[in-house]
């Protein structure tokens, strides 16, 4: 918004612009324009700092045996399907995240700079995350269980505190030094129900959700009339217009309101 005497607002070419007023001092801000090109491509590397657990993620996965998924796939015919390495990264982290909606997954393959570092930039629609997630469903509770049982050994003490349930998988394995053989099977028991309790809600989840927005609908995009940007700003511009009538209307009203209020009272005549 427009700062009248210090500061004007204007876009240029699709970036806004401050243009400071020649009769008074502006500050001055940081370089703004969000829809200028870079002109050499970022790295995903760069895009997170080196502790990110992320990395852990990235790198135990490719550590694991996938085969159990790869070798399912046996058909020739179609489009190449995504990668099952990444598939199983993005699925690994939405479980430690305790994201168990596959529209809430996509759309962070969109947004959260995570996602889209294990997925070098593939963002798999919400219903092929699904399908994915219900083909390899066995494989994928034990590679879960994987990831967790290394987390812990490695010593990643934020991460062995996995939300799957609204609580957090107690992390006990690093609190005792020596296990016995009875405690360790019935942690690993109660890992493998957590799991599988963490799939059937997310299965369930989106059949829910396939239920409210419909079995081809995010949820959570723009509607028709406000994809196009030409549009989207004629659309924008025209509600601006029409709310800041509606403020003066009012204003009006206001006042003349007001002005009733204030008027003194007609006094009576005298009497003869």
């Amino acid at each position: 918004m427009n700062n009248p005497g210090q500061i004007l607002l204007k876009r240029q070419e699709g970036n806004l612009i401050l243009v400071a007023n020649p009769n008074h001092m502006a500050k001055r801000f940081k370089d703004y324009q969000p829809n200028q090109l870079l002109l050499f491509p970022p790295s995903p590397l760069d895009w997170l700092p080196a502790d990110h657990p992320v990395h852990f993620i990235n790198e135990v996965v490719e550590e694991l045996d996938l085969s159990a998924i790869i070798n399912d796939y046996q058909e020739r015919r179609g489009q190449p399907p995504y990668h099952p390495v990444m598939m199983v990264k993005i699925l690994v982290y939405d479980y430690w995240r305790g994201i168990r909606s596959s529209r809430k997954l996509e759309r962070a393959l969109y947004e959260d700079v995570g996602f889209r570092y294990l997925s070098a930039n593939q963002q798999p629609d919400f219903w092929t995350i699904a399908a994915f997630r219900r083909r390899h469903q066995k494989a994928l509770g034990e590679l879960f269980g994987q990831t967790v049982r290394l987390a812990k050994k490695a010593g990643l003490v934020r991460l062995e505190h996995v939300a799957v349930d609204g609580t957090k998988i107690k992390a006990n394995a690093s609190k005792h030094s020596a296990m016995s053989y009875g405690y360790m099977e019935k942690e690993e028991e109660r890992l493998k129900q957590e799991v599988e309790q963490y799939l059937k809600e997310a299965e369930e989840l989106d059949r829910l959700e396939d239920e409210r927005f419909g079995p081809q609908s995010r949820g959570y995009e723009l509607p028709e009339h406000l994809r196009h940007p030409m549009k989207r700003l004629e659309t924008i511009r025209k509600a601006k217009a029409e709310l800041e009538a509606e403020a003066r209307r009012k204003a009006e009203e206001k006042g003349c309101k007001e002005v009733g209020q204030n008027k003194d009272p007609e006094k009576p005549s005298p009497k003869a």
